[in-house]
């Protein structure tokens, strides 16, 4: 970014603060759940390729078709928690969940 002919330099968050919403908005918490989300599924990808399974044998595990753990892997926003729980049991992974409580909502950590 130009300023007066200067490089300004910006951190990661200052960026998100800029073009998203300061931490506490909702515009920046529906992005940093998102986030988490999307994270999550390229967790479970990595998991189940580091346990040398295709996307149909992690479902048999599961009793789900592999489109199902496709979509999982893309976009863990439609999925439960039993689902995500079944996941990581099949694939011998331990998952922890944090839960946080802010002036009545609920969010996951």
């Amino acid at each position: 970014m130009e300023t007066k002919g200067k490089n300004r330099t910006m951190t990661l968050g200052q960026l998100k603060d800029k073009h998203i919403g300061e931490v506490g908005t909702d515009d920046r918490d529906k992005y940093e759940f998102d986030l988490k989300l999307d994270v999550l599924g390229e967790m479970i990808k990595s998991v189940r390729k580091d346990r040398h399974l295709t996307q149909e044998q992690l479902g048999e595990l599961i009793g789900v078709q592999k489109s199902q753990i496709s979509k999982l892997e893309r976009n863990a926003k439609n999925v439960t928690v039993e689902t995500i729980l079944k996941v990581f049991r099949a694939l011998k992974a331990n998952i922890k969940f944090s839960i946080e409580m802010n002036d009545g909502d609920y969010k996951v950590a």
